[in-house]
């Protein structure tokens, strides 16, 4: 390999493309075309990083299998980054091990790092962990490590365990300032960041709190009688009841919960569940119908008592009754959190992390985009989904929750 080509490959380490640039720009070789690939990636022309990748790839000779897995794990990296989740992931598989083979560690480590992050943006958190403890940080250079660090904490925050994710932030800055990356560092900070914006609303008895993270767990740790509204589950401190997949059924738990210990008169219940202002006779026997199969539901958990004007929340083994709402009362909050992280999102692969369909993801944005929340760039497959990020709104600390229904 000759000295411009190094100089360039330890530019791009440094986080400085446009050094790399310099010293390979007027080059068509393989090498010179895949450090060019992987400097446009840096400086965010996806497209043509990937041309220039597949035309390096298709320049080396038959031999330089090596050189190939890398232009395919760069390739990956940045579907990742464009947010290309639905490719598939059989290329990145054979050059991991192909790397693995040939003892390029480093690169295949990183390939094992790109499949753990894809699983954690698509909400796959057991295969994520898995894949991740495959890997030895300890071998990896600081910038791989800090990376890695960066899922952990990932996978901790999407489980509530903040106090893990503030130990693998911790490392992953300790790490990210050995690599001297400015946007590593950066990454990192964005990161801790988040842990401190709110990420959830307490509403109880009238009252309503934003809460952190750290609060959020506690609270899913004490004794109370919980309704979350950012995964669909009732919760007490012996168990745990979803309710995803029963859209007006949570609803109706959630307006008995808000009024606590009062009742809800049979009308409001009526009106927000089923979306309807003028209630006739069929209303009040769904009403009937719903409250019955809400009785069975939670039988372990609470009674549900009828009152002269309506019903009534009992729980069995709490003394307190909370609801947990989004931060940010929004039909489509799932999406916002998601795209609030600043990158450009195709609808497939919201839908892919959501775990819902594609055409509802697709109504939501059409739905935010006539709100203009969000704007659109692209046509056709090529089209993507940005927003900036909303003001208090957590990045997807609560996600992935499929929408009711779907």
């Amino acid at each position: 390999m000759d000295s411009l080509i190094t100089a360039a490959a330890r530019a791009l380490a440094a986080g400085d493309p446009l050094g790399a640039l310099k010293r390979v720009a007027l080059r068509d070789d393989a090498p010179a075309l895949a450090l060019r690939g992987i400097a446009m990636a840096q400086l965010g022309d996806f497209a043509r990083a990937k041309a220039l990748l597949r035309r390096a790839a298709r320049a080396f000779g038959p031999r330089e299998t090596m050189a190939r897995a890398r232009c395919a794990v760069a390739e990956a990296e940045i579907a990742l980054v464009s947010r290309d989740l639905g490719e598939p992931t059989q290329a990145l598989d054979a050059a991991r091990a192909t790397l693995e083979a040939h003892g390029d560690h480093a690169n295949a480590a990183h390939a094992r790092y790109l499949q753990a992050r894809r699983l954690l943006l698509i909400g796959r958190l057991d295969d994520a962990e898995r894949t991740l403890t495959e890997l030895d940080p300890a071998t990896l250079p600081p910038a791989s490590r800090a990376s890695c660090e960066l899922v952990v904490a990932g996978i901790a925050i999407r489980r509530l365990r903040t106090a893990t994710a503030r130990a693998a932030l911790v490392r992953a800055g300790k790490a990210a300032r050995q690599a001297g990356i400015p946007a590593l560092m950066a990454e990192v900070q964005n990161a801790f960041h988040v842990l401190e914006l709110p990420a959830a609303r307490l509403i109880a008895q009238g009252d309503e709190r934003l809460l952190q993270l750290d609060e959020v767990e506690a609270l899913l740790a004490s004794t109370a009688f919980v309704v979350d509204g950012c995964r669909y589950v009732v919760r007490d401190a012996r168990s745990a009841i979803s309710l995803e997949r029963r859209p007006v059924l949570f609803m109706l738990i959630r307006i008995l919960a808000e009024a606590w210990p009062g009742d809800v008169p049979r009308a409001t219940l009526i009106a927000r569940a089923f979306r309807t202002r003028h209630a006739d006779e069929s209303h009040r026997a769904r009403l009937r119908v719903e409250i019955g199969r809400l009785r069975t539901l939670l039988r372990t958990v609470a009674d549900i008592s009828a009152t002269k004007q309506g019903f009534t929340l009992v729980p069995q083994h709490a003394g307190e009754v909370v609801v947990l709402a989004r931060p940010v009362d929004d039909a489509h909050a799932a999406v916002l959190a998601l795209l609030a992280d600043g990158e450009a999102w195709s609808s497939s692969a919201l839908a892919l992390a959501l775990g819902t369909s594609q055409r509802s993801v697709q109504r939501a944005l059409d739905a935010l985009a006539t709100a203009s929340k969000v704007d659109a760039f692209g046509r056709g497959r090529a089209r993507r989904w940005m927003t900036p990020p909303v003001p208090g709104f957590p990045t997807s600390l609560l996600l992935p929750a499929p929408f009711p229904g779907d």
